[in-house]
């Protein structure tokens, strides 16, 4: 089977800066499923296994893309470090739901993909995002989350919350690049304006699109009761657990084996064999 691979198109939202995504798709006469990875904080669209599960993905007959927020610290230029801590400080959940938009807008549109099956995959905070876009959004009838949270209300509290308000910025060391990744206080000012449209539990309850919810039962970043939790709250959800797997199923960065680790290649099988089923 013929993939063909389109990198780093570049895409541009007037709402905050371009971004870069990726396509990959069999050569077919068909008009395929739209699958659309969303990575998560900390993350990119090149980063560890990311790329096999793409291809895998491909290969099962959908047209996959995966894409960069534009304020993930990545830029146009370089796509595969946090290059740019500025405007990872000034990341939101506003612009990533934009963006989100953005990419479904313009993948949606091309020929050779059916915009009456169009599936989110959203890892980790990306499938918090996912969550929303997919109640705010009737073209969205497939989602899967990956170790994914029930809230995006993940901030410091009490008095770290005064310091943060105080200093206008805290950070985060990145464990990988022992980077000091800023937030700047307008994150938090963003989820307070917007405080009932990033309701994930409300998003979830109210969602009309399938759902798949995987998570590792060892997941070290996200409890496994997040998953639990969201599938209490979506009444046709399924729930997939993945014993003893961690929150990125056995991938790393930088991920140099051609073979998906086992745990992701399970997630992986479990996606298509939903996408298939359910679409």
């Amino acid at each position: 089977m013929n993939i063909i691979k389109q990198q780093n198109i570049i895409l541009n939202n007037s709402e905050t800066r371009d971004f870069l995504a990726d396509a990959l798709y069999p050569e077919s006469g068909n008009q395929l499923p739209l699958v659309i990875f969303v990575h998560g904080y900390k993350g990119y669209k090149d980063w560890g296994a990311w790329n096999l599960m793409a291809q895998k993905l491909a290969e099962a007959g959908f047209f996959f893309v995966k894409f960069n927020f534009s304020h993930n610290g990545t830029t146009v230029e370089d796509p595969n470090n946090f290059a740019d801590l500025e405007a990872f400080g000034q990341n939101n959940y506003s612009k990533e739901l934009s963006d989100l938009g953005v990419v479904i807008d313009h993948f949606a549109s091309d020929p050779k993909v059916d915009r009456h099956k169009i599936i989110l995959i959203g890892h980790s905070r990306g499938g918090g995002i996912s969550i929303i876009k997919t109640f705010e959004d009737e073209r969205i009838n497939g989602l899967i989350t990956l170790a994914s949270v029930d809230t995006l209300e993940r901030f410091p509290k009490n008095h770290q919350l005064e310091s943060w308000k105080e200093k206008g910025v805290y950070h985060v060391l990145n464990g990988r690049t022992n980077q000091q990744m800023p937030h700047y206080y307008q994150f938090y000012e963003d989820f307070q304006q917007n405080y009932h449209r990033f309701d994930v539990e409300r998003a979830t309850e109210m969602a009309k699109a399938h759902f798949l919810i995987i998570h590792g039962t060892r997941d070290e970043s996200v409890d496994v009761k997040n998953a639990e939790h969201l599938y209490l709250l979506h009444p046709n959800s399924e729930l997939f657990l993945v014993e003893n797997a961690g929150h990125t199923f056995g991938a790393k960065e930088p991920w140099e084996s051609h073979e998906l680790p086992e745990d992701l290649d399970t997630v992986t099988e479990k996606c298509i064999e939903f996408i298939r089923e359910k679409m």
